[in-house]
């Protein structure tokens, strides 16, 4: 009886753990609505890097963007061509890698309207082309307009 309330005791705290710390799986109830223009294949590329990840993805197409980035209160220093919005609301500006949309989601930011990769930096999720990779910066955005550097990601 002392080895079953071990066993049983251990397997409960690894269920707790993982829960907590997001292990396996920490996307699979995360759910995306990605807008974008219908032509934009480095979008595609984006949401296919976020499906992998496990992440729940539906679309919405546009034939400009403009409203929505403005909708969002996304400036135009931030922007890049396609936007993600979670469903409590938070933005992913541009080819974000899906570990600091993670990251971003398991933390407490009051303050902020989400994450933002400006422009199209090649090797980011998305604009992989060959072996070429351009250093960029994951920017954490914030509701009074400004932002912060939340990652730096160079190549390793």
């Amino acid at each position: 009886m002392k080895i079953f309330f071990l066993i049983f005791s251990f397997l409960l705290a690894i269920s707790i753990f993982s829960e907590k710390t997001g292990m396996p799986n920490a996307n699979a109830e995360t759910m995306l609505l990605v807008h974008k223009t219908p032509t934009c294949g480095c979008c595609n590329k984006w949401i296919e890097h976020l499906k992998t990840s496990n992440f729940k993805v539906s679309t919405q197409n546009h034939e400009s963007m403009e409203d929505v980035k403005k909708s969002y209160g996304i400036k135009p220093e931030y922007r890049s061509c396609h936007t993600g919005v979670s469903e409590d609301g938070y933005i992913f500006e541009g080819h974000i890698p899906s570990q600091y949309i993670t990251q971003f989601l398991s933390e407490d930011h009051p303050s902020a309207i989400g994450l933002s990769v400006p422009g199209m930096p090649l090797g980011s999720p998305g604009m992989e082309v060959g072996d070429r990779f351009m250093p960029y910066d994951v920017l954490i955005l914030y509701k009074d307009g400004t932002s912060d550097v939340f990652a730096e990601v160079r190549k390793d």
